[in-house]
């Protein structure tokens, strides 16, 4: 490692505004060397790409300071380039123009502006290209003229916002490959990397040095380094431990059931998200566990087994944690007794199961106790918004309105007219907890 490029010190960033300001990321430390590539990885929500805007100076801290080469970042950072999960290409205009523009921005000069924007063309291997249009290109090919434009200001630092995330698994397969040749191999002027992903496997294929984060609110909470040479062998059993360790980190492990739920709304403490999940892949994942003739899993290997990505995974293994089906330790999964009830049962067994852990949840009690306390034990769905309100942002509210509304059709603890938007209590009690 080199000079320190970045600092970030103590950065906080809120939203809202009395009642209802949140903290979206929190106490957040960080430095960035030259020669160092960097993920900042954490499940989604966390504030990774609120960081990045940070970085570049797109958005200010509501506290703390972000250094640069020592010196305060007073609005946009002039030494640093964002590609986006998106293209962000202006389809109006072909391959040559649309790196070519931000050259013209630079204030570089015909034909210079040309020369140099061929020239980055010919590096990310899109010569020949030149003419084309964005609409002509695959996904991959329209994300490589985004690193030609990103590289074409000659950034110090390269901001990557999940850039391979919107490309078939194959394509994002080939460009990982290709940045890292010319990240390796310097044919690229960027003197350090910074990285958001929520693709443990690829952090560990690409990245020196891994951040992890958690969120509400978004902080850090590990870091970690990956001292393999490149190029790295995916199978070797070096690139699994580290896999295996982040997901250790990022998993947790579980704690004690009034520790893992925390609190409701209203009541002293955090009030604890549900995984947005659907119940039907969190069965299957259980199904899949319950078959095995092993007791305990590595949690990365359910991965590939379940054709699923690592956020996705981790959501599910959380919720399997927070219903009590299975126990998290060391990067390993294992089935309870009740989850292994559950991964064998048979349809209504599971909902009985389901609806009786559900309500449990200090969020679904929260629900279904609202619900109880009216006359006609219905609710509007804004109603229960607006509550929630208190408690998240609006996007986070509504999202948790429509997981609570998912998991109690399933456990039939609830029933919901999207019509009138009425969310209603079961009229059968049976399996609702008093």
């Amino acid at each position: 490692m080199g000079e320190i490029l970045l600092q970030l010190k103590n950065i906080y960033q809120e939203f809202g505004s009395g009642a209802r300001r949140f903290t979206a990321v929190e106490n957040v430390n960080l430095d960035l060397s030259t020669g160092e590539f960097v993920a900042l990885l954490g499940p989604s929500g966390c504030g990774k790409s609120t960081l990045l805007r940070i970085i570049a100076g797109l958005q200010p801290p509501t506290r703390g300071k972000v250094l640069y080469r020592n010196q305060q970042l007073l609005g946009v950072n002039p030494h640093t380039s964002i590609v986006f999960q998106t293209f962000a290409l202006f389809p109006w205009l072909n391959v040559l123009d649309n790196v070519s523009l931000a050259l013209k921005v630079k204030g570089v000069d015909e034909p210079e502006r040309t020369h140099l924007a061929e020239d980055l063309l010919d590096r990310v291997g899109l010569d020949g290209f030149e003419s084309a249009f964005p609409r002509e290109l695959s996904g991959g090919m329209r994300q490589k003229v985004g690193f030609a434009r990103a590289m074409a200001v000659e950034p110090e630092l390269l901001c990557l916002d999940e850039p391979f995330s919107a490309l078939d698994v194959l394509s994002a397969e080939a460009l990982r490959g290709e940045l890292l040749e010319l990240w390796t191999e310097g044919k690229i002027p960027t003197k350090a990397i910074l990285m958001v992903s929520h693709n443990i496997e690829e952090a560990v294929f690409l990245a020196d040095r891994i951040v992890v984060m958690d969120k509400d609110p978004g902080r850090i909470i590990a870091g970690h380094r990956i001292p393999l040479p490149h190029p790295r062998q995916r199978k070797s059993p070096e690139f699994h431990a580290h896999v295996d360790h982040v997901y250790e980190i990022l998993a947790g492990q579980t704690r004690s059931e009034l520790e893992e739920y925390g609190a409701a709304p209203g009541e002293p403490g955090l009030t604890r998200t549900l995984p947005e999940v659907e119940i039907n892949d969190l069965a299957g994942m259980l199904e899949h566990l319950a078959e095995s003739d092993k007791t305990r899993h590595d949690i990365y290997l359910l991965e590939d087994e379940l054709g699923i990505d690592s956020d996705q995974l981790l959501l599910l293994t959380e919720a399997a944690e927070l219903l009590g089906f299975a126990s998290i330790f060391k990067g390993d999964i294992e089935l309870t007794p009740l989850g292994q009830t559950f991964g064998e049962a048979r349809i209504l067994a599971r909902k009985e199961i389901f609806a009786l852990r559900a309500s449990r949840l200090p969020l679904m009690r929260w629900l279904l106790k609202m619900l109880r306390n009216t006359e006609n034990q219905q609710l509007k769905w804004n109603v229960i918004h607006t509550a929630l309100g208190l408690e998240f942002p609006p996007d986070k509210a509504e999202s948790q309105v429509n997981t609570m509304i998912n998991w109690g059709r399933y456990g039939e603890l609830l029933t919901y007219d999207d019509e009138s938007e009425l969310i209603e209590l079961e009229k059968v009690q049976g399996k609702v907890e008093s």
